[in-house]
């Protein structure tokens, strides 16, 4: 089961050479840097202005009752599908497909459907099904409840984005069913009383899958326009740009950046070494560790937005104002780091799922140094794609004077990150 908590295995025997990966890194970064800075001179996204409508015919298939009404079906019939093989199943994950079902269909699987058809975990996500079939049982509006506190944000769905990822990475046996029940009964409980309190709106900041799917969302080509509900074909860089600047979104992006970061560091035989014989006690030990991880993501952004206000000269929320431009550099390590454990264990879990006894997972479509180059680049071009985000959104804000020189912190973020990230891999 190991493998459902690691997404690329023994990355550091990686075929690749440190130094064309990191000098191919420092180019593509140097030179986005500076020909952003002599030929983007004003600022060129629209956010949800943005769009070409898709056809009509595509809106009413999308908006329909029966659609909608099948996707709630589906995904209810999954987490039901998952609770009961928990219940009722093997407590033995290669025989037992609910564990991959969470850690490979659901968290990773969200990356490429958000990617490909907006943020797809709204419309299946099983407690909003509940909650609306509860609310209906009351004859009573789901939107109805108490306003939600202007500061709570996003804070909820970081705190149970960090909960996930600590279960998946940390806790001493992620992939028995006793474990995943309690994680999935606190999560219910804690959504639909939410819901129950504050309305629907309640899973659109606490919900940490919806949440999740929705960020990587603003990279989809599909979008929906919130002036008139019109479903457009967008780019991504617009939807990018319409993230909404709430409390808690710096702290979500850390989140996903440093649990990747840590789940990459954890598989080298020092971290193991150093867990496997800490005073503290294993457990205590990874904690600290995935802990340590978003806190340095964090402080390292927290740095850079100071020097950007320092240097902009009147930016007054530099750390919102940004954040948006992590959630490519997000993407490109999700990418990296869990891409051959999506292409293996995703169809073993799929067939697990139809009755087949001990299936044999396909072979990774691509050789060690295919995956190699492909992770690489993943991360290279979610760093690129953040330096083209940050540089659209400083020609904004900033006075055209300060417009380059306010984006130097952010560059150096970026490679500092970038070093980070190929480090995980490579070295």
């Amino acid at each position: 089961m190991n493998a459902l908590a690691h997404g690329i295995g023994a990355q550091h025997d990686l075929p690749l050479s440190p130094f064309y990966a990191f000098a191919g890194a420092f180019t593509a970064l140097f030179v986005s840097f500076l020909a952003l800075g002599l030929l983007w001179s004003a600022s060129r996204f629209r956010g949800d202005r943005a769009g070409r409508p898709v056809p009509a015919a595509v809106q009413r298939l999308a908006d329909a009752r029966p659609t909608r009404t099948a996707l709630r079906v589906l995904g209810l019939a999954a987490g039901l599908f998952v609770v009961l093989h928990l219940l009722l199943g093997p407590d033995d994950p290669e025989r037992n497909p609910a564990p991959g079902a969470v850690y490979v269909l659901l968290w990773v699987g969200l990356v490429p459907a958000s990617l490909l058809l907006g943020p797809v975990w709204r419309l299946v996500n099983p407690l909003r099904t509940v909650h609306l079939v509860v609310c209906r049982l009351l004859r009573r509006d789901p939107g109805e409840g108490r306003p939600l506190p202007a500061r709570l944000g996003l804070w909820p769905a970081a705190a149970g984005l960090l909960a996930f990822t600590w279960l998946e990475l940390v806790a001493p046996d992620p992939a028995s069913a006793t474990t995943l029940l309690l994680f999935l009964a606190l999560h219910t409980a804690v959504q639909l009383v939410g819901a129950a309190r504050y309305g629907a709106g309640w899973f659109d900041h606490a919900d940490a899958f919806e949440v999740y799917s929705g960020l990587l969302a603003r990279l989809s080509p599909l979008g929906r326009r919130p002036t008139d509900g019109r479903l457009v074909l967008r780019s991504p860089f617009n939807g990018l740009d319409a993230t909404p600047q709430l409390p808690g979104l710096v702290a979500t992006v850390c989140v996903m950046l440093g649990s990747t970061a840590y789940d990459g560091f954890s598989d080298s035989p020092s971290w193991i070494t150093t867990v496997q014989t800490s005073p503290l006690g294993r457990t205590v030990a990874a904690t600290l560790g995935l802990l340590a991880a978003v806190a340095l993501v964090a402080t390292l952004y927290a740095l850079c937005s100071g020097a950007v206000r320092l240097i902009s000269g009147r930016l007054r929320r530099p750390l919102t104002s940004f954040a948006h431009s992590l959630v490519p550099i997000a993407l490109g390590y999700l990418v990296a780091h869990y891409f051959t454990l999506f292409v293996t264990e995703g169809p073993r879990t799929v067939m697990l799922a139809f009755g087949t006894d001990d299936p044999v997972p396909p072979d990774p479509p691509l050789g060690p140094g295919g995956v190699a180059t492909l992770q690489v680049l993943a991360i290279v071009l979610g760093h690129v794609l953040g330096v083209v985000a940050a540089h659209d959104r400083s020609v904004r804000l900033f006075p055209p004077g300060r417009a380059v020189a306010g984006q130097l912190p952010l560059l150096i973020l970026m490679i500092t990150y970038t070093v980070g990230g190929l480090s995980l891999l490579i070295v």
